[in-house]
């Protein structure tokens, strides 16, 4: 198996780019809510306070996720599967760890803020 498999391409790529997104966000993170950059949903932007807390969460959830992508990436190497399980796995794999990123933030955020 070539060091290119699919399994091992979109999860090193997305693993790279989110470790980079995330360090950004969380060395430079948004001031104010705004509707550019950050994480951005209805429950993060309901107060400046939420707000914070969510742009360094997720920031942090992101960091795990790129690093995660990114070992998963080089287990492509050491696991021999047939092509069409290296496309799911290295389709699916990025897709989760975005569910991840959004799931544990939101339930971060509705547990740190219950009367909000």
């Amino acid at each position: 198996m070539e060091w290119t498999t699919k399994l091992l391409q979109l999860p090193l790529l997305c693993g790279v780019v989110f470790s980079i997104a995330a360090t950004i966000m969380y060395v430079f993170p948004p001031k104010k809510i705004n509707n550019w950059y950050g994480y951005r949903t209805s429950s993060s932007m309901k107060s400046e306070e939420r707000w914070q807390f969510a742009q360094r969460f997720s920031s942090i959830k992101m960091m795990v996720g790129g690093c995660f992508l990114v070992v998963a990436s080089f287990l492509g190497l050491l696991i021999k599967v047939d092509e069409k399980t290296q496309l799911v796995l290295g389709t699916a794999l990025p897709l989760l760890t975005v569910f991840y990123i959004l799931w544990s933030t939101e339930r971060s955020l509705k547990n740190k803020f219950p009367n909000s």
